[in-house]
């Protein structure tokens, strides 16, 4: 989870470069970083995971905030948890969705997690799972550490909600570009 809770008090130029930042990242940028290679592998670590822990996963990249949310100052935290509702993630038979929410303008990852998987799993899991992915996208790689955090997060996930046998999907395993 991301530690940046808000942004409501920037100055005038703060909200201004911040808006021109999310006005230069595109959905090329964000189709360039995953591509469909890319996504598919996230779509198969997915579904690899949900057969090891009972909780369900969704992951969601987002080029860029609009204008307008970018200049009010909502935070990537915000924006993630409204995605988190609008998606869904949090209507799980056994309240164990999780959100993996990139925003590659603001080079941010947020996780959102439903309160079953909030109650068992501490901050710095979750921070641990959030690193993985900055550390190689500051390097622009993409694929590799979203696997690897994928993979460090259906660990995490396995330990604390082991799957007690075959059951339906809940959540789609696609990612989500924005």
């Amino acid at each position: 989870m991301n530690q940046h809770h808000g942004t409501k008090h920037l100055t005038f130029g703060q909200r201004c470069g911040r808006t021109l930042k999310h006005l230069r990242s595109t959905p090329a940028a964000a189709r360039k970083a995953f591509p469909e290679a890319t996504l598919k592998a996230i779509e198969t670590a997915i579904a690899d995971g949900e057969t090891v822990h009972n909780a369900e996963i969704r992951l969601i990249v987002e080029a860029a905030l609009t204008p307008g949310m970018a200049y009010s100052g909502i935070s990537n935290r915000q924006r993630a948890r409204e995605l988190f509702a609008q998606y869904g993630v949090w209507d799980t038979e056994d309240n164990c969705g999780v959100l993996i929410y990139i925003n590659l303008a603001s080079h941010q990852v947020d996780i959102v997690a439903d309160r079953n998987v909030g109650r068992r799993v501490s901050p710095e899991e979750w921070q641990a799972v959030c690193r993985t992915m900055t550390t190689g996208f500051a390097s622009g790689n993409f694929h590799d550490s979203t696997l690897r955090a994928l993979q460090q997060l259906n660990t995490l996930l396995q330990s604390h909600f082991p799957s007690t046998g075959p059951r339906s999907n809940q959540l789609p395993n696609e990612a989500i570009l924005l």
